[in-house]
């Protein structure tokens, strides 16, 4: 079939499911069942109103009273100003009735030191100034939630959790699921594995009420959930501790979230003639996602009718649970390719290598629990579905040209030939232990692909893509996360040529970090990769400081390249 004829098949087939898909709309749930939060006529008017410069400060507000009385009061305002309100009576319609700032208290973490054993160990005294300067950040993001959440939950968009934990920072005065890893992650190389502890059974008790970890702590993000990596933060915790009396009381929860992946996220896909099963971001609700809700409303616009929409919705949806929102990486053309906007986004038709990385990680993970747990038999299961996703990783995501992994469209069934450092998770997670050729030739391999790419020529940090777009997960953005998963997959090879650019790609991190502290005294969420140490830009809000995954990151790093 000739190509052209090929894609125009391939829009049709998409479309044609849509349409199918919107079929049972009907019995597809709001984004939460709550008519102050997720959907309804309330949080439509205000949002559209644009009472605030950014959609989330409304939906993290607090109910004065309780949800019918407000309800009451606003269909009054309704009925009084015949279904139009001025954006002045909105405003005092909100005033009088929410609050802000009243769900979380301030909390430093009891095992919380100020030097600890870590700091003695950094041969650089500048960046041993840093670090002890980033570890009091810590209790500048430490947050415990109030009682009056836990009383009346139906009054707070918060979910409630009973241990404190570290926020990201700026606008994010919650939890959030993937960021949550890399602070882990920090506080351990600090010493402060009781308050790691606490974060992950905060992550555990949600997976009880739930059956999976939200994309954050509010309850419009119930619908959607982030990278899975729930496992992870159990395995570098019990690496720090040893701790198999907590591993045997919680294996049934971890095991619980990453089986809703494989239930709920996981699609077949036959590509010459072999069938493999396949993981996509896909979150299914309807409307906006209230946090951004007047930004969704206008970029679906777009289109005339409630199907596309609402599948555009879908969409954006799918993108935020990817942690990506928003990136080239979801973003397809007629052709196929990454040329358009946000408005034509298909994240779910996406197969992300970092997605069946994460898992194939958590599989690997559980497999190793259960061994400690001596339970043969789900040690035996985990490692099968371990081995299968990763043969799946090295024939269906690898290209042996280029030289890395890529993400795969499952639709035109080809690779998306695109730079991001997402393409390295399989390192970050050891997946290619099951790869015909050995680890040396992948590792080289790898870095031959940075070099013609042109990674090595950025001071200021490895870019989200190359692809300038002006959404904040594409270029010239570098992310912590991000840097952090190349480094470590190329430091944990034991390759030498690896080991020596994780070396490099970390202390150029650690240095544009430092410069931007100095010159600022923030630490950022994403920086300039052309800029050492200038924050990033792009996307739907204002660059934030804090910041929780940026502190985590820098700190492993110094802790692994700068100590004795």
């Amino acid at each position: 079939m000739p190509s052209k004829t090929l894609h125009v098949f391939a829009l049709v087939w998409v479309l044609a499911s849509y349409q199918q898909q919107w079929i049972a709309c009907s019995e597809r749930p709001p984004t939460c069942d709550s008519l102050i939060y997720c959907h309804g006529q309330l949080l439509h008017t205000i949002q559209m109103a644009g009472l605030y410069e950014d959609s989330k400060s409304f939906v993290d507000k607090s109910l004065k009273y309780n949800v019918s009385t407000t309800l009451r009061t606003f269909n009054k305002l309704m009925s009084d100003t015949d279904q139009n309100p001025s954006k002045e009576q909105l405003l005092d319609f909100v005033n009088e009735n929410f609050l802000s700032q009243n769900e979380l208290e301030d909390w430093i973490p009891e095992d919380f030191v100020e030097e600890p054993e870590f700091l003695s160990h950094i041969v650089h005294s500048k960046v041993r100034n840093f670090a002890k300067d980033i570890i009091s950040i810590w209790k500048i993001l430490g947050r415990k939630v109030k009682q009056d959440v836990f009383k009346k939950q139906d009054q707070h968009s918060l979910i409630p959790v009973p241990n404190g934990f570290i926020v990201p920072g700026g606008r994010f005065q919650e939890y959030y699921y993937w960021d949550s890893y890399w602070i882990i992650d920090g506080l351990i190389v600090t010493g402060m594995t009781k308050t790691a502890r606490g974060m992950i059974d905060n992550f555990l008790s949600i997976v009880e009420r739930y059956g999976h970890i939200p994309n954050g702590g509010r309850v419009y993000y119930t619908r959607r959930s982030q990278p899975p990596l729930l496992t992870h933060m159990a395995k570098i915790y019990l690496d720090a501790t040893n701790n198999i009396s907590w591993l045997k009381k919680n294996i049934d929860l971890l095991e619980r979230e990453v089986e809703f992946w494989i239930k709920n996220r996981m699609v077949k896909i036959t590509v010459d003639n072999v069938s493999h099963n396949v993981a996509v971001y896909h979150a299914v609700s309807l409307g906006p996602r209230p946090e951004s809700y007047y930004e969704d409303y206008m970029t679906a616009s777009y289109y005339q009718t409630a199907v596309e929409k609402e599948r555009l919705y879908i969409e954006l949806k799918s993108a935020a649970e990817s942690g990506w929102d928003f990136s080239s990486r979801w973003i397809f053309d007629e052709s196929g390719e990454n040329n358009a906007n946000i408005t034509f986004l298909q994240t779910s038709r996406v197969a992300p290598i970092d997605l069946n990385s994460f898992l194939y990680g958590a599989f690997s993970n559980l497999a190793k629990f259960y061994q400690h747990l001596n339970n043969e038999r789900k040690q035996k299961h985990w490692h099968h579905l371990a081995n299968t996703l990763n043969h799946t990783i090295n024939t269906l995501f690898w290209n042996e040209i280029d030289g890395i992994w890529y993400d795969f469209d499952t639709i035109l069934h080809q690779q998306r030939r695109y730079f991001s450092p997402a393409n390295f998770a399989p390192l970050w997670v050891k997946a290619y232990n099951t790869h015909p050729k050995s680890a040396t030739h992948v590792i080289e391999k790898v870095i031959i692909y940075l070099k013609m790419e042109g990674i090595p020529d950025f001071l200021g940090g490895i870019p989200a893509t190359t692809l300038s777009t002006g959404e904040q997960w594409d270029f010239p953005n570098a992310w912590p996360c991000l840097q952090s998963i190349v480094v470590e997959g190329l430091q944990n090879s034991g390759v030498p040529i690896g080991r020596h650019w994780a070396r490099e790609f970390a202390e150029r991190w650690v240095r544009a970090n430092m410069y931007g502290y100095n010159e600022t005294g923030h630490m950022f969420e994403k920086y300039d990769a052309e800029f050492p140490g200038h924050y990033g830009a792009g996307g739907e809000y204002r660059v934030q400081t804090g910041f929780g995954w940026t502190n985590g990151v820098v700190l492993r790093f110094i802790q692994k390249y700068y100590t004795d």
